[in-house]
């Protein structure tokens, strides 16, 4: 395993981490909702996921209130609490989806911040997350009260560090600049959608975060799974009920399939998994600290630590970049 300091500051992060919406409860729901979680593995299931992670170097772990709601975060708790130390461990988890039917059910107000870290917390099983970060931007709570809030989440040392998600760079930097002039903790890193079918991060967000130290933990590097599958493949239990995930990627263009089809041709010549071009191209990108990987198979947690022994050539690099064109953005809600 290689390890790395999350953006500027003093906190190390293995290069390669483990995403825990994967883990929950099959069944879970709240209210009307149309989220499911068909596709996440029960706790059984899960555990060897997490104890081949810890076997392998992992010590990063992101997971969020909204996952199986609830479920992922009492899953993970209680797997990292059996196979490994706390202290040896960075824990993340996010807040703003919608917990509970009713007003306050979720967002980022300070009341729900304020309860959410407490709720988070206690599944988990811990006194303090690593990393708390918010999920996407609220337009709803002005950003002032959603950064104090965030500051005494981190003074009453319930949080080490704070992230933000997906969101338009210049809501970034709003935040960025909130926490500056009252003297806040600000955010140190962003986890943002970020792979070889969407680089729309490449335009403002990641040279921000570049230029103010922010370490990248990107999702979806595999663009839901096309990455790591061969031209034609059929899909997964995931991608055929995986509501979210069907907004990001149900409506790929030509060019996305000629991105996947170059990295096949480039994986068969090297003899190697798709996933490892794919992660092996993100992995060398300024500024990315550790792709959040999801796995429900074994084979995906070995091949996406096995992506650290790729190293592409800069003639590689240009070819799987060649296609791309842009696209309308996505993953922002």
């Amino acid at each position: 395993m290689e390890y790395t300091r999350l953006g500027n500051t003093g906190l190390t992060v293995s290069r390669i981490c483990l995403g825990c919406m994967s883990y929950g409860d099959p069944t879970a729901t709240v209210g009307n909702s149309p989220l499911r979680w068909e596709w996440a593995l029960d706790e059984k299931q899960a555990r060897p996921f997490f104890k081949r992670a810890i076997e392998l170097g992992i010590n990063f772990f992101d997971t969020a209130n909204v996952y199986s709601f609830g479920a992922s975060e009492e899953i993970t708790g209680r797997a990292l609490r059996d196979f490994a130390r706390r202290e040896d461990l960075v824990i993340a988890t996010k807040v703003w989806g919608i917990m509970r039917p009713g007003p306050n059910g979720g967002g980022l107000s300070r009341k729900a911040i304020l309860h959410e870290i407490d709720a988070s917390l206690k599944r988990l099983g811990t006194d303090y997350v690593d990393l708390y970060q918010i999920h996407r931007w609220d337009d709803t709570v002005p950003i002032e009260e959603t950064m104090g809030a965030l500051n005494d989440v981190v003074r009453a040392g319930k949080a080490r560090y704070i992230g933000a998600s997906s969101m338009y760079a210049w809501q970034f930097a709003k935040a960025q600049q909130v926490a500056e002039s009252s003297g806040w903790t600000r955010f140190v890193s962003m986890q943002n959608h970020y792979n070889l079918l969407y680089r729309e991060e490449e335009r403002e967000m990641i040279p921000l975060c570049l230029d103010q130290g922010v370490g990248l933990i990107p999702w979806s590097p595999l663009a839901r799974g096309y990455l790591a599958r061969p031209p034609q493949a059929k899909g997964t239990k995931r991608s055929k009920s995986d509501r979210f995930g069907q907004t990001l990627y149900s409506a790929m263009a030509e060019a996305d399939g000629r991105v996947i089809a170059e990295v096949d041709r480039m994986a068969k010549a090297r003899k190697v998994p798709n996933a490892q071009i794919a992660l092996a191209w993100m992995l060398q990108k300024p500024g990315v600290a550790a792709p959040i990987i999801g796995a429900t198979k074994m084979d995906h947690l070995e091949e996406a630590v096995g992506a650290l022994d790729v190293e592409l050539s800069p003639d590689e690099v240009a070819a799987l970049e060649a296609p791309y064109v842009p696209h309308p953005i996505a993953g922002h809600s």
